[in-house]
């Protein structure tokens, strides 16, 4: 809950603060898309953002393309096109689903697991060569308050009302 949620005056200098981690926050997701491309996995035959499903799949188990595309809070339609890259590379299949045999769902394969493994190492990789020269406690620090603002982000986001639909000439 933010300060003038209960009614207490914001400081100016919460203003600029928000406003320095706002323009921090739009810097790293610009720096994130760059990055991205520096990961050395190799080619795995999908694009980046289809290969980001496999993690799903992963520790989550076989699911339908909608249940993906909710996880990852994604549309299904862009989703699905996704995953059809992912079979397509043989890194997802398609199987029945056990509770509606009409339905299928996708499962990860072994190489699927093989380019997660993959990924994750260059992620982590690449992190560990990015705060090579921090101090552990500071790291520490970082993952923690990272951690607490993530959390945060995700309570505000399950609190979010939802949208009043939009009327035409209004």
């Amino acid at each position: 809950m933010h300060k003038s949620d209960v009614g207490e005056a914001r400081s100016p200098s919460d203003a600029r603060a928000e406003a320095r981690l706002a323009d921090e926050i739009i810097r790293f997701f610009r720096l994130g898309a760059r990055a991205k491309g520096m990961l050395n996995s190799g080619d795995l035959g999908a694009e980046f953002s289809a290969l980001m499903l496999l993690f799903p799949l992963r520790f989550l188990g076989p699911m339908r393309v909608t249940d993906l595309a909710e996880a990852k809070q994604a549309d299904p339609s862009t989703v699905s096109r996704q995953a059809a890259q992912l079979v397509r590379a043989g890194l997802v299949r398609r199987e029945a689903d056990p509770g509606d045999g009409r339905a299928s769902r996708l499962a990860i394969t072994d190489a699927g697991l093989s380019a997660c493994r993959k990924l994750h190492d260059a992620r982590e990789g690449f992190l560990g060569e990015v705060l090579s020269s921090w101090p552990a406690e500071r790291v520490e620090a970082f993952v923690e308050l990272f951690t607490e603002f993530n959390t945060a982000v995700e309570a505000r986001i399950r609190n979010e009302p939802a949208a009043p639909p939009q009327r035409e000439n209004a």
